[in-house]
C-alpha cells in the first residue's frame, strides 16, 4: 500500500498555480482510477485508487502548503503505511518547465511544503518532483509558483501532468528503483520560457 500526497495550497483562487500541480496530478490519477478526492480525514481530501492491481490512497492535504508535514503524518500512521511508501509529488523551480524527476529522499530546495513534511515524516520518501522552471529576474519566487501557467506553456504543462501520474502509477506498480530509470532517463524538450 502506498500514500501518494500531492502538495498544493486550497481554494479556487490557487487552482492552476504552478504551486497546485501536485493536487493536479492527484485529481488526474483519480480519475483514472474512477473515484474523486472527496473524503475529508486529518485535514485532507482522500480517496482509495487501485494501481496495477495495488492499493493506494491518493490525498491533498488542506491547509496551505507550507503545513503539509501533520496531515500527512497523521495519514501514515491511519493507514499503517511506511514513510518508504509514500510518494509526494510537487512542483520544482529548479527543473525547467516540462521535466519531470524522481528521487527517493534529497534536501527540500527551498520548497517549504517538502520541508515540512521531511520534519514531520523524515526524508526517504518518493518525490516526484514536476518543472516549473525558474522565474524571470523581476519575479519574487514566491509570487512565480502561486502564477498560473501562461498559454503558451499549456501543452508542456499537460504533457508533465500525465507523465507525472505514469509515474506515480509505475512506482506503486513497478516500485521506485524501475521507475526511476524509465522516467528520469527521459529528457522532454523543456517548456517555452515565460518573459
Amino acid at each position: 500500500m502506498h500514500l501518494v500526497v500531492g502538495l498544493g495550497n486550497p481554494g479556487t483562487r490557487y487552482a492552476g498555480t504552478r504551486h497546485n500541480v501536485g493536487f493536479r496530478v492527484v485529481e488526474r490519477l483519480a480519475s483514472r482510477a474512477g473515484t474523486s478526492v472527496e473524503k475529508k480525514l486529518f485535514g485532507a481530501l482522500v480517496a482509495d485508487a487501485a494501481m496495477g492491481g495495488k492499493k493506494a490512497t491518493l490525498a491533498m492535504p488542506q491547509q496551505f502548503m507550507n503545513v503539509s508535514g501533520q496531515p500527512t503524518a497523521s495519514l501514515l500512521g491511519y493507514y499503517k503505511v511506511a514513510a518508504t511508501d509514500l510518494i509526494v509529488i510537487h512542483d520544482d523551480m529548479d527543473l525547467p518547465l516540462g521535466r519531470l524527476r524522481v528521487r527517493v529522499g534529497g534536501g527540500h530546495g527551498g520548497h517549504n511544503g517538502v520541508k515540512d513534511i521531511q520534519r514531520a515524516c523524515g526524508a526517504e520518501f518518493v518525490r516526484v518532483r514536476m518543472g516549473v522552471g525558474r522565474p524571470p529576474a523581476q519575479w519574487d519566487p514566491a509570487d512565480y509558483v502561486l502564477s498560473s501557467f501562461t498559454p503558451a506553456e499549456s501543452a508542456s504543462v499537460e504533457s508533465m501532468l500525465d507523465s507525472a501520474a505514469d509515474a506515480v502509477e509505475s512506482v506503486v506498480r513497478d516500485g521506485v528503483a524501475a521507475t526511476m530509470n524509465r522516467f528520469n532517463a527521459t529528457r522532454p524538450e523543456p517548456g517555452p520560457e515565460i518573459a
